[in-house]
């Protein structure tokens, strides 16, 4: 089964980069089994689509407005997806709309799709991820992890040696 984890965001907006430190963490901490794709998709929208192909299941991660607190984790799925990101947070989820609209035309909307995501508090130009959002990492990072693991791919820790 081929699955994707796709983490979305611009590293240059503050709380907009949490799907790509996500992706980070998720890549330092662990490793995939074959046919898991944990890919850093920054704001590609549309150049995304031959990520796509083949793909059964479909991990989005990025930050969302959904006019919670700053750091509010959220899971999303199906058809609750695209709807998240018509209140647009920044340029890319116009993007994501659009990817998931042209692979559905295409025949390559993965039958399963899951959005994780936070609340950001700052989406302003800076390299500063808000002490809320940052809060959220870990748990994102896990929930993914379980994501995984409850379809049947679980990622294997990295085992870390100190000093060396």
């Amino acid at each position: 089964m081929a699955i994707l984890v796709l983490g979305l965001g611009n590293s240059l907006m503050n709380d907009d980069a949490f799907g790509g430190e996500v992706v980070a963490l998720l890549r330092q901490r662990f490793s995939f089994p074959e046919g898991v794709s944990v890919v850093d998709g920054g704001t590609l929208g549309l150049d995304l689509l031959p990520f796509l192909e083949g793909v059964e299941r479909l991990l989005i991660v990025d930050a969302v407005a959904m006019g919670a607190p700053p750091g509010t984790v959220f899971r999303l799925e199906g058809d609750e997806v695209p709807r998240a990101f018509a209140g647009k947070l920044s340029v890319h989820q116009m993007g994501l709309q659009d990817l998931l609209a042209v692979a559905e035309l295409q025949g390559n909307l993965p039958p399963t799709l899951v959005f994780r995501g936070v609340q950001p508090g700052s989406i302003e130009m800076g390299m500063r991820m808000s002490p809320p959002v940052v809060a959220a990492l870990d748990r994102v990072v896990s929930e993914v992890a379980s994501d995984l693991a409850a379809w049947g791919a679980p990622p294997r820790p990295r085992i870390t040696v100190n000093g060396g």
